[in-house]
């Protein structure tokens, strides 16, 4: 009995043994089939995009334009030395609006990258040429004032303003974060820009002395001037937002936003938005 016992205990144990080596197996292959992070050896991946690039780019811009004082240095020339100016200064006076136009832009880009893991900085240089991106305004404003020397001025301003932008190029700043094959982004730097302008104004002044109703005419004061000038540079704030993804280990598509606002331009401020897309190479 002692033997059989024996004997049995020890089938047991061997039936045991290859049930647990059964059951395991699964479990095992189940294990290997898990993602990394949930075995707890997961470990982020990311894309190199340290190092010198380039390329090319073509999108959409909006130009908004303030003309509001683009003719103020104009009619402060005609009316210089006037008790008109001096008392009322018609010269500040906004005789134009604003006014929006739209153009397709094409161009390129060069920079250079620092990676620390998955932050990435970098300096970039932009270059934008504009298809046809011009803009006008023309208005009349027509106003009756009264000096102390008790003359009635009926004063009537008709401006006519245009510009046009050529082109830009921008130097950047970028903070960047690498995720996977994407690396978003954020630009910030300053711009020059080669514009076209022109403005002209007319200005019509009707005096009257009002000392003795209704009024004695003194005549009719009218003079015009302008101003016009090509390939005129200026300065100007840019920022964007954008995304790098990697198509291949040295080659990236890119999608981007930026903004652009330039100084004031013969009086007229420009403010610029384009969306791009391009495709540029890691060297």
């Amino acid at each position: 009995m002692g033997r059989a016992s024996s004997r049995r205990i020890c089938g047991l144990r061997t039936g045991l043994a290859a049930l647990s080596l059964i059951l395991a197996a699964p479990a095992a292959a189940v294990a290997a089939d898990m993602p990394e992070f949930l075995r707890g050896s997961y470990s982020p991946t990311y894309s190199r995009w340290d190092g010198f690039y380039a390329g090319g780019h073509f999108g959409g811009s909006a130009m908004s334009n303030n003309f509001g004082n683009a003719t103020s240095d104009e009619v402060a020339f005609i009316l210089r030395n006037s008790t008109l100016e001096d008392q009322f200064a018609p010269s500040n006076w906004s005789v134009l609006g604003q006014s929006s136009t739209n153009s397709l832009h094409y161009g390129g880009f060069a920079g250079y990258n620092w990676q620390w893991d998955q932050l990435v900085l970098g300096i970039d240089l932009g270059y934008t040429r504009m298809s046809s991106m011009a803009n006008s305004a023309s208005e009349t404003l027509a106003r009756v004032v009264t000096t102390t020397d008790h003359i009635q001025h009926d004063v009537t301003i008709t401006a006519q303003s245009s510009i046009k932008l050529l082109d830009y190029a921008a130097v950047r700043g970028r903070a960047a974060y690498a995720f996977g094959q994407f690396l978003p982004y954020a630009a910030l730097g300053f711009a020059v820009g080669r514009f076209n302008y022109s403005n002209a104004v007319t200005v019509s002044d009707v005096q009257t002395d009002v000392t003795t109703p209704p009024g004695t005419p003194l005549g009719t004061f009218l003079d015009a001037a302008s101003d016009a000038r090509d390939n005129t540079f200026q300065m100007g704030f840019v920022g964007g937002l954008g995304m790098d993804m990697q198509l291949m280990p040295n080659l990236f598509l890119r999608a981007e936003w930026e903004l652009v606002d330039f100084w004031k331009v013969g009086g007229i401020l420009t403010t610029v938005n384009s969306g791009r897309v391009g495709i540029g190479a890691r060297f």
